[in-house]
């Protein structure tokens, strides 16, 4: 009998997006504009006012009329000084200029700055030594933004230059999207926290420290259940710790070994699946679904496919939740660096490294070795189906953040 075929990545990746869609983003809060960098605004932010309220000097120098221009240069009498901060109640009369600073309104009757580079003082006159040029290093009244306008719209990412942007607009708080809570629930007998000490056959659990990183870097607040032990009992009873997130994460368990329990031990208490299987290496055992109201992600055991599924899946999931627009994982085309032969029906995400700006596979793929993943640059992607490859040809790879695993 021939076994089904295999989900493609794409179409997953759509199923995942359409019940993420209809179950909304979550709920709101107000924080401070200093405690906002990398939330997403759920509100539109409008200017409270005009930016800049009236005609500023972009430079330091001499405000003059370009009426008083003629075919020569001029020498005007100085008839102020005007620093940011105080305006000139005075009116600019012909013949006439006000020495005036970066940020300062230009006075009333002046429509040019002329620097003062271009310029020589001989007590209470300016010569100037270049014509000046008509409405020159001035910044009209309203240049950046006027009231009204909407300076960031709502389901964006606040970067440091759009909070710069929203300060600009007179804004202390802003509406932003809370963050995420995403339970992590590792299964398993065999597997303890680090620092616990290991029996034989025992191993650490390094999935729940990467899960936490990742749905930090992604916007979300990880939550860290207590290791479920490979009884459906006691997995239905970890999971109820779940009930108060807004998404629960699972590593292990999922693929269909005697001891790979999440399906049927959850099932009994709320899991609903809507895809397992995928064409996807490494991770093909990927379960998603919902656990009663949440969305639900079942995560390989492996350290490698954990992370790679992460990326995949868990980082969408989050931005869904979070109200982002959906967002491919940003690729380069690069030169391989070797030879490598057609691929099977699986989508491959292999680990490599740039070598002089070449992309090397690494030479040991296992998915269990998390210092191949730590060490590589990013991810090798190859389409189901790919044909051999030779030295030179241009392939798709993720590149991880320097310095970091993937986030």
């Amino acid at each position: 009998m021939s076994r089904p075929p295999l989900m493609p990545v794409e179409t997953a990746l759509n199923k995942l997006h359409a019940a993420l869609d209809g179950s909304g983003p979550v709920g709101c809060e107000d924080v401070s504009l200093l405690d906002a960098a990398g939330r997403v605004l759920a509100v539109p932010v409008v200017a409270r006012h005009t930016q800049p309220p009236q005609a500023v000097s972009a430079m330091d120098g001499w405000a003059v009329r370009s009426a008083d221009f003629g075919a020569e240069p001029l020498s005007l009498r100085i008839v102020a000084e005007i620093p940011a901060g105080h305006p000139w109640t005075g009116t600019l009369a012909a013949g006439e200029a006000a020495r005036i600073f970066t940020g300062a309104p230009l006075p009333d009757g002046a429509d040019t700055v002329v620097i003062q580079e271009n310029a020589r003082r001989e007590g209470d006159t300016v010569h100037l030594r270049t014509l000046p040029i008509p409405g020159k290093n001035v910044r009209a009244a309203g240049l950046d933004f006027r009231a009204g306008a909407t300076v960031a719209e709502a389901n964006s990412p606040l970067t440091a230059r759009r909070i710069g942007l929203i300060a600009a607009a007179g804004h202390p708080w802003v509406t932003v999207r809370r963050r995420p809570r995403v339970a992590i629930l590792a299964t398993g007998d065999e597997v303890r926290r680090p620092g616990d000490p290991l029996a034989p056959g025992q191993i650490v659990s390094s999935n729940s420290y990467a899960l936490a990183a990742l749905i930090r870097s992604f916007g979300g607040d990880p939550v860290l259940l207590p290791v479920a032990p490979d009884s459906l009992e006691g997995l239905a009873e970890a999971a109820k710790n779940a009930k108060s997130c807004d998404l629960l994460l699972t590593t292990g368990g999922a693929s269909v070994g005697d001891h790979d329990l999440v399906q049927q031990g959850l099932g009994a208490v709320g899991l609903s699946v809507d895809f397992w299987k995928i064409a996807l290496r490494p991770g093909k055992p990927l379960i998603f679904g919902t656990f009663g109201d949440r969305p639900f992600l079942g995560l390989p055991g492996n350290p490698v496919s954990t992370i790679v599924c992460a990326l995949l899946f868990l980082k969408p999931s989050i931005e869904r939740l979070l109200g982002l627009p959906r967002r491919e994982l940003p690729t380069v085309r690069l030169p391989l660096a070797v030879a490598l032969p057609a691929n099977d029906e699986r989508q491959d995400y292999m680990r490599a490294r740039l070598v002089d700006g070449r992309v090397t596979p690494l030479p040991v793929q296992d998915s269990a070795m998390m210092n191949v993943l730590a060490d590589a640059d990013g991810l090798l992607v190859r389409p189901p189906g790919d044909p051999e490859k030779t030295a030179g040809e241009l392939v798709s790879i993720i590149l991880f953040p320097a310095g970091s695993l993937p986030a």
